[in-house]
């Protein structure tokens, strides 16, 4: 009786530089098992690949023409949710990682990485589950993720000062934020006092700077109080 045959993994490979996606298709070819079907120099080609060809997983660039890596990972993601995007990168950057990943991407890898590691990154973003993430970054990358976790799990606003917090980020004043959550306007400097003191702050751009750290609402929001001069807690 012959051996059940070995599924083929189908790859596509989205990189800008001829000379990296060559280096890569001749890599995974000596690998049993694996095919590389498709392949992208933009981020829109990588999408269109992605979405004719339903490979099992893009090996994707961050650096291309066309949509950045997020938008791309995104949409993806969205069109073929069994295709598993690995980003592939000289960044060894935590902010990229955290964004990507949580954008939707299976896993992080330098191209530093050895032969063997992407291989077996490759074949785990196959098989994982949907709380696994293949992650191959410098220690002091995964020292930095595990900080800001940490950070977050020590700030825990209510859904209520979010709502504050998030209002407070559109540059809106107190009386404006009491406005639109039907609140009173000492309610909304309760809740700021509450916040500041959660998160050791002592001012609204502080607050701001220090939720935004915490990935409690996104960075620079609007652009609107980051550069203005904080107030203290219950001030205008």
């Amino acid at each position: 009786m012959s051996a059940p045959a070995v599924p083929v993994v189908r790859i596509c490979l989205a990189d800008d530089h001829t000379l990296m996606r060559d280096g890569l298709k001749e890599m995974l070819h000596t690998a049993p098992g694996f095919t590389v079907v498709g392949e992208a120099s933009t981020g829109t080609e990588a999408v269109a690949l992605a979405t004719g060809l339903r490979p099992d997983v893009v090996l994707l660039d961050v650096e291309m023409p066309g949509p950045g890596a997020a938008e791309v990972i995104r949409r993806i993601t969205r069109a073929v949710p069994k295709t598993q995007v690995l980003v592939l990168t000289m960044h060894d950057d935590p902010d990229m990682v955290r964004e990507l990943l949580e954008t939707g991407a299976a896993g992080y890898l330098l191209k530093t990485v050895p032969r063997e590691e992407l291989i077996g990154a490759v074949r785990s973003a196959v098989r994982r589950d949907s709380d696994s993430v293949v992650l191959v970054v410098s220690r002091q990358t995964v020292e930095q993720l595990d900080r800001q976790r940490s950070r977050e799990r020590a700030v825990q606003l209510t859904a209520r000062e979010l709502e504050v917090l998030r209002l407070v980020a559109e540059a809106l004043s107190n009386a404006q934020v009491a406005e639109r959550l039907f609140i009173t306007e000492a309610t909304v400097k309760r809740h700021l006092t509450n916040i500041y003191g959660k998160l050791d702050a002592v001012s609204r751009v502080d607050a701001l700077r220090k939720a935004a750290a915490a990935r409690l609402i996104d960075a620079g929001r609007d652009g609107g109080p980051w550069s203005r001069p904080g107030d203290p807690a219950g001030v205008r």
